[in-house]
């Protein structure tokens, strides 16, 4: 596949931008993004003229500008993301027999996008624009084991971040997590039993993108007596392969 030179430059420079928390300096894009300066300078003349880039003449710094946002825009209003995915999750139904969803990580909760029912199966409490505690989810579990150490502990800072659903509990303290967070690692893939739902048990695994961020979870759910150790690998094996083949639709590795 060929790059055309150009467009990475602008490219690199819309992300730098997006990235930072303040409107920047040119000088900074041009360290940080690894240009020349007068090739910078000429990117931000022209995205600025397009209006993806906004240029603060008082502060002599540049921020993204409305045209940015009206792409962002676009890319909600078209659901890509729940589109490349459904395909592949109705195939993890059909080899699992279970119920699959995805899910988004939105602060320490998990979003649900998805949900793909199998044939006979009940409906279950991850439906479509549920919430529910990221610690509690296998989909949950499976991002976050994903994360820097620091953002999972800016996630829970203290003992009422650790909010329970049922008899059976979560983890209830960072280290607690950050155990289960590193068998998660381990293992490639994340589980969860009885705790968001009595009798119903979970395996999830992540989707990343090609800064191996993970930007999604994707996980089987059945009733937890109806499978034993034997089939519990093989499901994991599977989603771990749904989950794969999405990192791999999103631009991952």
């Amino acid at each position: 596949m060929s790059i055309v030179p150009a467009a990475a430059q602008v490219l690199a420079v819309l992300r730098y931008l997006a990235r930072q928390a303040a409107p920047v300096p040119a000088a900074a894009i041009s360290r940080d993004v690894g240009l020349p300066r007068s090739t910078t300078y000429h990117l931000l003349d022209t995205l600025t003229a397009d209006g993806f880039v906004v240029h603060l003449p008082e502060e002599r710094r540049y921020a993204l500008g409305v045209s940015a946002f009206e792409l962002g825009s676009g890319y909600t209003r078209q659901a890509p993301f729940q589109r490349l995915a459904r395909v592949p999750l109705a195939r993890l139904v059909d080899r699992t027999g279970c119920n699959a969803h995805l899910a988004v990580l939105h602060g320490r909760e998990v979003l649900y996008l998805i949900e793909e029912r199998a044939p006979g199966r009940a409906p279950l409490v991850t439906e479509v624009g549920v919430r529910l505690p990221a610690q509690l989810t296998a989909s949950g579990r499976a991002m976050l084991g994903l994360l820097p150490t620091a953002q999972v502990r800016a996630l829970f800072p203290d003992a009422t971040a650790f909010v329970q659903r049922t008899e059976v509990g979560g983890p209830r303290s960072l280290t607690a997590l950050r155990t289960r967070l590193v068998e998660v690692r381990r293992r490639g893939y994340a589980t969860e039993e009885g705790e968001v739902t009595l009798g119903f048990s979970s395996v999830a695994a992540a989707v990343t993108d090609r800064a191996d961020h993970p930007v999604a979870g994707v996980a089987v759910t059945f009733e937890t007596g109806s499978v034993d150790a034997v089939r519990r690998e093989a499901l994991a094996a599977e989603v771990t392969r749904t989950a794969r083949d999405l990192s791999r639709r999103v631009g991952g590795r």
